[in-house]
């Protein structure tokens, strides 16, 4: 869409020749914005409700603040997740309003305010054990970023199931439970067996050989007897926050 296209657009809302409804129908496919070595879906979230999210994991610093700079341009909250701490280090020289959450690895700018939270419950985030932490606090600021109360709950792990037991009454307050665990991958069948909530269940690369890097955990939990689990991607911690986030607005 072009400025003529957009101007036609607007004025004939102006005249009242349009509602809000054609408007926002033509805007979620305005196209993109061509930086040569990236495309910037600026109306993403206008379109799917999740704004575009930089992969950092393996762009340049110089790509990444290009990136930003185009879209700090627009309103919005800015996410780019798998970041190295060197790399986040020398985007934030140049963009100092970025914050850095190291443990998830992740770079945001424009989250939501606290006065403008939304969703009708809280999103609870748990890790089996204390190394499935960094995928879960990806889970966690992807929600948060995008306006949602999120709780957290770490070391729950099946090995000391009384660890979760004790956190049944934060259980019961969630909208949407997040379930973080490596190994063999129990934690999440267990929680679902708990609770009349839906669980999205994260394996993690966390664990021993016989482990297969995540593998032996995502079979587990895509093989739950435990109604009620959704499985995303080992390591998706990101994709796990976004989910959730679609099912605490609806």
């Amino acid at each position: 869409m072009d400025e003529k296209k957009l101007t036609q657009i607007l004025n004939r809302f102006r005249q009242g020749r349009c509602d809000v409804e054609e408007v926002v129908q033509q805007l979620k496919h305005w196209p993109a914005e061509n930086l040569d070595f990236a495309c910037l879906d600026h109306q993403r979230s206008l379109r799917t409700g999740f704004p575009e999210v930089i992969y950092g994991e393996n762009k340049s610093a110089e790509q990444m603040k290009t990136i930003f700079n185009s879209m700090l341009k627009k309103p919005g909250v800015v996410m780019a997740t798998r970041v190295s701490p060197e790399k986040a280090e020398d985007v934030l020289r140049e963009i100092p309003d970025l914050v850095y959450h190291e443990q998830a690895r992740m770079l945001v700018a424009n989250p939501v305010k606290q006065s403008d939270k939304k969703g009708r419950g809280v999103i609870v985030v748990l890790a089996a054990g204390t190394s499935d932490i960094p995928v879960a606090a990806e889970a966690r600021i992807a929600a948060s970023a995008m306006g949602h109360r999120v709780e957290v709950a770490y070391d729950v792990g099946v090995a000391g199931i009384h660890r979760l037991f004790s956190q049944m009454e934060l259980l019961g307050r969630a909208s949407v439970i997040v379930v973080v665990a490596g190994m063999e991958g129990a934690l999440p069948s267990v929680v679902a067996g708990l609770v009349d909530k839906p669980v999205i269940a994260v394996p993690t690369s966390v664990g021993y050989g016989a482990s297969f890097g995540g593998l032996a955990a995502l079979l587990g939990m895509l093989n739950s007897c435990a109604p009620g689990v959704a499985v995303v991607n080992i390591d998706n911690g990101f994709g796990a926050g976004c989910m959730a986030a679609a099912i605490d607005r609806i």
